[in-house]
């Protein structure tokens, strides 16, 4: 019943909002090129669908690709702090003023460097999801209290032990944390890779439509990206649940 409600609550409130959009419209006679009514997206959505897709593909390759990335890398940074205080001194300043940088000055610098092709997309996405990766992991990674390291420690535990039998596990409810919000954020920065240079993908799609002022196929291609996002964080969660079914994760 709490599960029907938390779907039907925000599928309401959203069929309301698509209401009062369309009868606005509408009413004060939007031009269609300003801002399209959600049926005629809905319209735009369907015709253009295989086309979509085959963006979406393209996309989605350089989330995934991103995510890899950013996660593996992220990790195993986070894990290399934790064990070097003199690593952490030296790069954990380093990485923070890394993120004041928009990726918008460094994305052309990456298709420059790369070309249009998928990598340049992913790195940006990698770059945009590495941070909460780096952090979360860190902080789980210190979890463990003092007194259960000790007591392992006494019973004659390894470093490695101590690492896969207990850091790991109690790092995992913030790691997958952090990878939640790392998928949002991949999508942005794939997104952004495409519009500062790409010939396929949902990002590259927008623009030429914004170009041709068919507004109602770039709300069709956010409608994908969108799509794209909640199937990736869905998916997460899929997997949050299984690994984590020790804790009883809903």
């Amino acid at each position: 019943m709490n599960r029907l409600t938390s779907i039907a609550a925000p599928l309401a409130l959203l069929l309301v909002l698509l209401a009062v959009w369309e009868g606005s419209v509408w009413l004060f006679d939007v031009p269609h090129y300003i801002l399209p009514a959600p049926t005629r997206i809905a319209v735009a959505f369907v015709s253009h669908f295989s086309s979509l897709l085959g963006h979406a593909a393209v996309t989605l390759a350089e989330i995934v690709l991103g995510l890899l990335i950013g996660g593996l890398g992220g990790f195993a940074l986070a894990v290399a702090v934790f064990y070097s205080p003199i690593l952490e001194r030296a790069l954990y300043p380093l990485i923070i003023a890394s993120q004041m940088i928009p990726v918008f000055a460094i994305a052309p610098l990456l298709i420059v460097w790369m070309g249009y092709g998928l990598w340049p997309k992913a790195t940006v996405a990698a770059l945009i999801a590495f941070f909460p990766i780096v952090v979360n992991a860190s902080d789980g990674l210190r979890a463990p209290n003092e007194e259960t390291v000790e007591l392992l420690r006494s019973l004659g535990a390894s470093r490695w032990q101590l690492f896969w039998k207990l850091r790991l596990p109690a790092s995992l409810p913030t790691v997958f944390a952090g990878l939640k919000v790392a998928v949002t954020l991949s999508v942005v920065g794939a997104t952004i890779g495409e519009w500062v240079g790409a010939r396929r993908g949902l990002g590259y799609l927008m623009l030429q439509s914004n170009a041709l002022l068919r507004v109602d196929l770039v709300f069709a291609a956010i409608l994908m990206l969108s799509g794209l996002g909640l199937l990736l964080f869905g998916g997460l969660r899929i997997i949050e649940r299984r690994v984590l079914h020790w804790r009883g994760v809903e």
